[in-house]
């Protein structure tokens, strides 16, 4: 599976921004997505996740309201919409896929990720 996202940019604090992932290889019923951030000096984050199976959805604890993460059959894609972002939201995202149809928050379950797109969130 390869992944690639897009998407990615500056943005003023208070502002909204929609990154897009594309998932290719596989059948996505099959996969759960899962977007991750990592900043400067940081751990990696959980962000969101998406089963693509039944549309389930589970969100970090920092995003939780702002941040949602949807899908589009036709056009073989994730998002996620960053609404009132902050700051700190500044990151490199990444988009991942996983090998099951169940949600997931823990970074190791996904096996193919893509190789980001930044987020830059001035106040």
């Amino acid at each position: 599976v390869q992944v690639e996202e897009s998407g990615g940019g500056p943005v003023q604090a208070g502002g909204s921004l929609k990154l897009s992932c594309e998932p290719f290889g596989r059948p996505l019923s099959r996969l759960t997505m899962g977007w991750f951030r990592q900043a400067p000096g940081k751990e990696r984050e959980f962000v969101a996740a998406l089963a693509w199976f039944d549309g389930s959805t589970v969100y970090g604890d920092s995003v939780k309201d702002r941040f949602t993460v949807s899908r589009d059959y036709a056009k073989h894609s994730i998002y996620l919409e960053m609404n009132s972002v902050k700051t700190e939201d500044t990151a490199m995202y990444l988009c991942a896929a996983a090998d099951r149809a169940t949600l997931s928050r823990n970074a190791d379950d996904y096996v193919y990720w893509g190789q980001g797109t930044e987020v830059t969130v001035s106040s």
